[in-house]
Formats: structure tokens, C-alpha cells, sequence
């Protein structure tokens, strides 16, 4: 489906406190951007093209060691947006970014929005609002990792990514190695904690990245540390 940009910045979630007034500015200077499976979108050190709106796919976005090793910050997937920071912070960009899947965004280029903000304090403060979200959703994250063990972690992102609440299966939108990455895991330790789910009866998992959760409230349990006598 080949979606308009306001039906794409409608969907946004750093949007949803725009007026319509302002919500007509960010349409007016938005471009859409196609990226092939595969593509790189940006990389560390590029000059920040803009702030994109991903409408359909998947982006991730990720750093590089160097001896090679990849951790992924985080994806962003349909209503979610990337290189916003760099974008309002004037600075190049920070991290890589590439389309996991074929992916189509709308795209507010720098110098339009840098124009925009500078102009406009009404849209500055309904966009700070949306900042806000977006930073207590960061901060989510690292409490995810910082303070939930392996289990905790697992169980807290099927929770999340179960879009039937427990009544069906579902895919895992992200392959398992990158799953790992955004969890700080080690590919091992994630295949080890979901065969002890599924063997305490709590998930199944099928091929191809299949799951589905057959106790939300254990599993909820164990996002919270709670974890069954059978993990002891």
C-alpha cells in the first residue's frame, strides 16, 4: 500500500500532540523515502538527512565494535520515528541505520524542520510534549536491561510483541540475533531462556519465528522477577 505522508505522520507517536495547523507544516515539507530490504540508510558520522517516519517496515538502528560486534539501540517500526535526536540536536548522525525489511518512511529534511522550529513556538511545544513520550519510553528500555534479568527481559519483549494478548500465536517481528542484541543477551542465553518458557509451559514456540503465550500471567510473573519454581 503506498501510503501518503500525512496518513504516514497521522500514525506517528512523536506527532500525536500536534494541532492541525501545525500537523499541515510537517506535512507540507514531508518527502517519502523508499529503502529496499537491506539498504543502508545511514551511518555514523553522515550528515543527519532528516527526521523519517517509518509508515511501513521495519528500520534498525544499531552501533558497530571494533572488533565487529553489533548492538542493536533499537527498531523502529511502522509510527515510530528515527534520527530525531540528531535531527533537533543539530549534530551528524550517531549510530547505523538500515531497512530490515522493505520499508517506506516520510521524511522531514533538516534544514526545513531546523526552519520550522526556529519560526514556529507552538509546534516546538507540541513536539517537546512528544519528546517527552519518547524519552520515557527510552528510559523503559534501559530499565529493561539494567534492572530484569535474562528471563525478565525475554518475557517483558514477548509480552510487548504479542499483538492477541495471549489469544493466538504470533511472529517475532525482528530475527532472533537481532532480538539478542536489543536485549544485550548472547544469542545462547535467548535460545536457552525460551526453551525454559516453553518447557515450564508458559510460551510455545513454533518454525519461523512463532510464539504464543499460553500463560500471560506467569509470564508477566517473570518480566517482574517473579520467576516459577521451576527456574530455580
Amino acid at each position: 500500500m503506498d501510503l501518503t505522508a500525512d496518513e504516514i505522520l497521522r500514525k506517528c507517536s512523536l506527532f500525536r500532540n500536534l494541532n492541525e495547523e501545525s500537523r499541515s507544516l510537517m506535512n507540507r515539507e514531508a518527502v517519502r523515502r523508499y529503502f529496499p530490504k537491506g539498504q543502508m540508510i545511514f551511518m555514523p558520522g553522515d550528515e543527519c538527512p532528516g527526521l523519517f517516519v517509518v509508515g511501513e517496515g521495519l528500520v534498525r538502528i544499531y552501533q558497530s565494535a571494533p572488533n565487529g560486534k553489533i548492538h542493536v539501540l533499537h527498531f523502529a517500526e511502522p509510527g515510530r520515528t528515527f534520527a530525531e535526536v540528531a535531527v533537533m540536536g543539530g549534530f551528524r548522525c550517531p549510530a547505523y541505520a538500515d531497512a530490515v525489511e522493505d520499508t517506506r518512511c516520510a521524511m522531514i529534511p533538516t534544514a526545513r524542520l531546523t526552519s520550522l522550529l526556529r519560526t514556529n513556538h507552538a509546534l516546538c511545544l507540541q513536539l517537546l510534549t512528544g519528546m517527552s513520550l519518547w524519552v520515557r519510553q527510552l528510559v523503559g528500555l534501559l530499565e529493561d536491561v539494567v534492572l530484569r534479568d535474562a528471563s525478565g527481559r525475554v518475557a517483558q519483549y514477548l509480552l510487548r510483541a504479542d499483538p492477541t494478548g495471549g489469544a493466538g500465536e504470533f511472529m517475532l517481528p525482528i530475527m532472533k540475533k537481532d532480538l539478542a542484541s536489543h536485549l544485550n543477551l548472547t544469542s545462547e542465553t535467548l535460545s536457552r531462556t525460551l526453551r525454559r518458557l516453553a518447557d515450564t509451559g508458559l510460551i510455545q514456540m513454533g518454525d519461523n519465528q512463532q510464539f504464543r503465550i499460553l500463560d500471560p500471567d506467569a509470564l508477566s510473573d517473570v518480566a517482574e522477577g517473579l520467576l516459577p519454581a521451576e527456574f530455580q
